[in-house]
């Protein structure tokens, strides 16, 4: 269930005062608890209490499910495809109607979803989440199982291409809209969602369709579906992202936002011709697992304080630097989160808007139509903004406008693409900006990157060997009585030894003695050098504080840094 709904909904019942809810929220953000348990910890409701509140105020009936077993003609009424999806239990049957206990009884489109995929009334009731989620598992099997019963309902026909190589229209969007495809893809869907994969990689080779995840930055390949499906499921896929299926020769962008296993998901789509068939990638925007809170990022205290600091300042940059997927983004986006009160006006421009930010203006970027990083950035400063954030500073053009915006008594975040954080500082003077312009405007560089944790499940201690300490720069004698940790594997990590990621970081703080060697022109190296002996952590020494702590392993780090 969606926690700011829930709380909401309490709030209006006058059973949680306002000034509490940043007290219940700060909870949930660094426990990890769910909405319910918060709120029971914090002794507002009991777990019966809480459910018959909810029912009370959406109008429905409350249900106790222990002990029950669900008829199995009722089961039957609803695939289990379908029931894992929408979190819905399937209790009861009257006339025409079936009696649904929901996951998230708060998702009003879950219902509609239903009544259109079954063709039947919808009647839903409160019950217990672990109760139903208990009873979707023990009823309606695996995964595996659900794509293995829709695989067999697939033909095996491959579609076929007409006169000139042109493909059946029709044929492809009849097998495109085909029930056991919609199915096949839900579930797909269903199952990344489930094991918290950033993106979805549907890849067509000449003998074999694959159907790859990539969960906490690593890739991993789920049973390979028989190839002549990636054309139907690839169509499938456009046609849920309002695409040309009929265009196949082009790249094509698009957006799908669905609600899946009671969660409300955005997926980005990306479409990419190659030579057998459309690669498609989904990226994953899943707002309930993305934290957007600093507290949560898990900064040391030294760049937690001096970020506070410096997100408080009247004007001036702050640049966080790093490759795609190290966590820019959410890093800016917790920093303006932090800063979004109603005495501020903050605004962004993101190519493309990756989250919406109640409270702030954001600004999709759009090449194709001109509107580009540096004709946003314009604008902006006519809108008389306090704050602003430019998703990338791609050219010299954006580069100067920001620069010019920080001058005129306004505050800029922004992200660039370098290995660390002094190479940000040359990366602006190669773009052709003027030092003396970087030196009086620059406040700070982050540069950080995302790795791995060990799964807690399986941690298990090990003595490394003198040659994997020497990769590191480490002796025996360093280390002294520290322990190291990996992952053995096991079910809550698919096996992996890792669940989840944690970010280090590496702070470069613009003072004097910098500011001098940019407008020396120095390089990186020098920049570097003078950066560490005034105290800078470098990445490298970031992720020692990690593997000691027992968050990660020496392989993350070596490969991060």
């Amino acid at each position: 269930m969606n926690a700011k709904q829930v709380i909401d909904l309490f709030v209006d019942q006058g059973i949680i005062d306002q000034s509490q809810v940043d007290d219940i929220n700060q909870e949930i953000a660094t426990s990890g608890k769910d909405v319910v348990e918060t709120l029971v910890d914090f002794g507002f409701t009991t777990d019966e209490g809480f459910y018959q509140t909810l029912a009370e105020a959406l109008g429905l009936d409350v249900v106790n499910l222990s002990g029950f077993e669900p008829p199995q003609d009722v089961l039957r009424l609803i695939p289990a495809g379908l029931a894992r999806l929408h979190g819905a239990l399937p209790i009861g049957m009257s006339g025409d109607a079936i009696t649904v206990c929901l996951v998230d009884p708060m998702n009003a489109q879950v219902p509609e979803d239903l009544r259109f995929a079954l063709g039947r009334n919808i009647h839903v009731v409160v019950a217990p989440v672990h109760q139903i989620e208990e009873l979707l598992r023990k009823n309606y099997g695996t995964d595996a199982g659900s794509m293995d019963e829709i695989l067999s309902q697939l033909g095996s026909e491959e579609i076929q291409f007409g006169d000139e190589g042109q493909i059946d229209l029709q044929n492809v969007e009849a097998e495109a809209n085909a029930a056991p495809i919609i199915r096949y893809v839900d579930l797909i869907l269903y199952q990344a969602i489930q094991d918290r994969a950033s993106d979805i990689h549907f890849e067509p080779f000449e003998t074999e369709f694959k159907i790859r995840y990539r969960v906490d930055g690593a890739l991993y390949e789920m049973a390979p579906p028989p190839r002549h499906l990636a054309l139907p499921v690839i169509s499938r896929v456009k046609v849920m992202a309002n695409l040309n299926i009929a265009e196949r020769r082009l790249p094509q962008d698009g957006r799908i936002q669905k609600s899946i296993a009671g969660r409300q998901v955005d997926l980005r789509v990306s479409t990419l011709p190659t030579q057998f068939g459309e690669s498609v990638v989904l990226r994953v925007l899943d707002r309930t697992t993305v934290n957007l809170n600093l507290d949560a990022l898990g900064m040391p205290d030294y760049v937690m304080s001096y970020i506070l600091n410096t997100i408080e300042k009247p004007n001036g940059i702050f640049v966080v630097t790093g490759p795609t997927g190290s966590g820019k983004t959410t890093t800016l986006y917790a920093c303006l989160n932090q800063i979004n009160t109603i005495d501020s006006k903050l605004l962004t421009a993101e190519d493309p808007v990756e989250y919406d930010i109640e409270g702030i203006v954001q600004v999709p970027v759009n090449e194709s139509i001109g509107l580009s990083f540096a004709r946003v950035l314009r604008a902006f400063l006519r809108q008389d903004p306090d704050r602003i954030m430019v998703g990338e500073t791609r050219d010299i053009e954006t580069a100067q406008i920001a620069i010019q915006a920080s001058l005129t008594g306004h505050l800029v975040f922004s992200t660039l693409h370098t290995n660390d954080a002094p190479g940000a500082v040359t990366r602006l003077i190669d773009m052709g900006v003027e030092p003396f312009m970087i030196s009086s405007s620059l406040e700070g560089v982050l540069a950080q990157r995302l790795i791995r944790k060990i799964c807690t499940n399986c941690r298990t201690a090990y003595e490394p060997t003198e040659a994997v300490l020497t990769q590191l720069g480490l002796s025996p004698h360093d280390i002294g009585d520290k322990n190291f940790y990996y992952g053995k594997g096991c079910d809550k990590c698919n096996n992996t030894g890792y669940k989840g990621r944690k970010g280090i970081y590496e702070l470069l703080d613009i003072t004097d003695p910098i500011r001098e060697l940019i407008n020396q022109r120095a390089p990186t190296v020098v920049l570097r050098q003078k950066a560490l002996e005034l105290g800078m952590v470098g990445l490298r020494e970031d992720g020692l504080r990690s593997i000691y702590d027992g968050d990660t392993t020496i392989e993350e780090v070596l490969k991060y840094t």
